[in-house]
C-alpha cells in the first residue's frame, strides 16, 4: 500500500507517522529532490510550517532533523495555514516546504505534504521515488555542509500582507462571523478580516493543541449557522484545521459549499471578461446542479481525480484560472 495518499502522508501521530519515519521522509525527499535537480547546485533551503495539533510539534522537530542533517537549510514558520507555506516557498525563493497537518482529520491524526520550489505540491511521481528511498544508506554531510535552522519570525505578517494585498474592495461595515476550527486560521484569518475593514466575530479560535476540529470548523457548521443568525452577521466563513477550505454561511443560514462558491465566482468572472477560455475546473464528485449551471451560462468542466492538487495541476497545465472541490478548496 503507498505511504503516499492524495494529500501527502496521512496516519494517527506517533502510531503510523512516527518520528522516525518524518526524519526518513525529509533524508529522502532531500535526497530525490537535489538528484532531480530542484536544487541546482545551490546550498538548498527549506519552509517548514505545522498546524495547532500538540502532535505538530515533535513530527516538525522530526522533519527540521532531517532536512538539516541531509544539508538542507531550514526557516521554521510555526502555526500557520497550509496556503501560507506554498507562498512562503515561492516569496523567499526557497527549494521545497514541508506542511505538518492533517486538514480536517481529527486531532489524533496528523500528516506530512511537500512543496515542491514555487508552492507547488509535488508530483506523484516524486512522492514515490521519495517512497522508494526511505531509509536507504547515504553519505552524510560534515561540517559547514550541515544545514541550519532559521527562525522565520516574520512569516505570519508576510502572509498578511500578501492576503490583504489581495483584496480590491474595502470590506468596511461587513459583519463577519469565522470559525477558524481551533486551528492555523486562528492566528491569521480573524487579523485578515479586521485589517480588511470588517467587523469579526472569531469562534473556535482558541487552539490547545487538542482541540482542532473539534466539534467545529468545516464539517461542523452548526456553531457557525447559530452565530451568523444570532449577531445578524451578513456571512460566515469556515475553516478547517490547516485553513486550506472553506465553507460560508449566508445571513438566513443557507450553507454555500465549495461548488457554490465557484457557481458565484464563475458567474461574476464571466461577466467581467476574467474567467480564463470560459471554464472551470472541477472534480469527478462536483455536483450535478453545478454543472449544469455551468453548462446554462457557456462556462466549461474539466473534471479531475479528487484532490485540490490535481484540480491545481489542471489548471497551470491548461492555463485555467477558477476550480476548486465541493468541499471547500477554491
Amino acid at each position: 500500500m503507498a505511504l503516499f495518499g492524495t494529500d501527502g502522508v496521512r496516519g494517527i501521530a506517533n502510531v503510523d507517522l512516527t518520528a522516525e519515519l518524518a526524519v526518513d521522509l525529509a533524508i529522502a525527499a532531500a535526497h530525490v529532490l537535489g538528484e532531480i535537480g530542484a536544487f541546482a547546485g545551490h546550498r538548498p533551503k527549506a519552509i517548514v510550517g505545522q498546524d495547532s495539533r500538540a502532535s505538530g510539534d515533535f513530527l516538525e522537530s522530526a522533519i527540521v532533523a532531517g532536512l538539516t542533517s541531509a544539508g538542507v537549510d531550514v526557516y521554521r514558520v510555526g502555526v500557520l495555514p497550509t496556503p501560507a507555506i506554498a507562498y512562503l516557498v515561492k516569496e523567499s525563493n526557497a527549494d521545497l516546504g514541508v506542511m505538518i497537518s492533517a486538514s480536517h482529520n481529527p486531532m489524533p491524526d496528523n500528516g506530512i505534504k511537500f512543496f515542491a520550489k514555487g508552492g507547488d505540491k509535488l508530483a506523484d511521481i516524486v512522492e514515490a521515488q521519495i517512497e522508494s528511498r526511505l531509509g536507504e544508506p547515504w553519505d552524510r554531510p560534515v561540517g559547514l555542509n550541515v544545514g541550519r535552522i532559521v527562525q522565520d519570525e516574520s512569516a505570519k505578517e508576510r502572509y498578511i500582507k500578501y492576503l490583504l494585498s489581495t483584496i480590491t474592495e474595502n470590506l468596511n461595515g461587513l459583519k463577519v462571523v469565522v470559525d477558524c476550527a481551533n486551528g492555523a486560521a486562528s492566528y491569521v484569518a480573524p487579523d485578515v478580516y479586521e485589517k480588511a475593514g470588517a467587523k469579526v466575530t472569531a469562534i473556535s479560535a482558541a487552539p490547545t493543541g487538542w482541540n482542532i476540529n473539534e466539534n467545529c470548523g468545516s464539517t461542523h457548521l452548526d456553531d457557525l449557522i447559530a452565530q451568523v443568525k444570532a449577531t445578524g452577521a451578513d456571512i460566515g466563513i469556515a475553516h478547517d484545521g490547516d485553513a486550506d477550505r472553506c465553507i460560508l454561511i449566508a445571513a438566513n443560514g443557507e450553507v454555500i459549499d465549495g461548488d457554490y462558491i465557484l457557481n458565484i465566482l464563475a458567474n461574476d468572472w464571466l461577466s467581467l471578461g476574467k474567467l480564463a477560455k470560459n471554464t472551470v475546473v472541477g472534480t469527478v464528485m462536483s455536483n450535478l446542479g453545478f454543472i449544469k449551471s455551468m453548462e446554462s451560462i457557456g462556462v466549461g468542466i474539466e473534471k479531475t481525480a479528487v484532490g485540490d492538487r490535481y484540480v491545481l495541476e489542471c489548471m497551470l497545465e491548461n492555463s485555467y484560472n477558477l476550480g476548486g472541490e465541493q468541499s471547500g478548496h477554491v
